[in-house]
């Protein structure tokens, strides 16, 4: 059996390095930053940004052509499945993937392309009143937050989406996001992020949606990548980590 070095026995610094860093991301739940990976490599000596960039870059060699790949998000860094293994890894799951509606899908999407946005314009984009239970489900999935309100009568709450949002979709920034015109079908935008689509009953859900019960009577906007004016903005910034 072959001997497989530590980072004790390693006489290559770079090496230990590299083997702890694997270690770490592969016990990882969530991304790893990286002022937290340098914390988990202390016992090997001051590690300083340029190394840590040369280490990983070394693990992300040695991992290509497999079927995890090594990639950095918001959050920092994380191993993953590659995409075109994960109907593989999917079947292979006791557990169902989550299901979500198709019209919380395309709340978060205009959230994403026009934030911060206010539900009101949520709702004239969609053409139909937004149901609580689907800002409720963003905010609590972390992928949506309130940053601010709109200094406009009743100051209606901002939404804008997280860094949880964007490490979901192993994304660095919200400019990584593919052009609204380069979009596919919802179903395989869910399906990157390891979602699935629930059957159309968009229907029920959008029913009882505004504030008052009511369907909303909103004209729909098609141009969804039209903001509205920032200088009426007074809240915080939409996340661009």
């Amino acid at each position: 059996m072959s001997h497989i070095p530590t980072t004790t026995d390693s006489a290559d610094p770079l090496e230990a390095i590299e083997l702890a860093l694997e270690a770490v991301l592969f016990a990882a739940a969530e991304p790893v930053a990286p002022r937290e990976l340098k914390a988990a490599c202390a016992d090997l000596g001051e590690i300083d940004q340029a190394t840590l960039e040369q280490a990983l870059g070394r693990l992300e060699q040695r991992y290509a052509g497999r079927a995890i790949e090594l990639v950095r998000s918001a959050g920092g860094y994380r191993f993953r499945v590659r995409q075109r293994f994960s109907a593989i890894v999917q079947a292979a799951q006791p557990e169902r993937p989550a299901r979500l509606s198709r019209a919380l899908l395309e709340t978060l999407a205009i959230i994403a392309y026009r934030q911060p946005v206010t539900r009101a314009e949520i709702e004239a984009v969609r053409g139909v009143a937004v149901s609580s239970n689907i800002m409720r489900t963003l905010q609590e999935r972390e992928w949506v937050r309130a940053v601010g309100h709109k200094e406009v009568p009743g100051r209606p709450a901002l939404y804008a989406t997280t860094r949880t949002f964007l490490d979901d979709l192993g994304l660095k920034r919200l400019e990584e996001l593919p052009p609204l015109d380069e979009i596919r079908d919802l179903a395989d935008v869910a399906a990157d992020a390891g979602l699935a689509l629930a059957a159309p009953d968009d229907a029920a859900e959008d029913a009882g949606a505004g504030p008052s019960g009511a369907p909303g009577d909103a004209t729909a906007d098609p141009d969804i990548e039209a903001g509205f004016d920032p200088d009426s903005y007074s809240g915080g910034d939409a996340p661009r980590a």
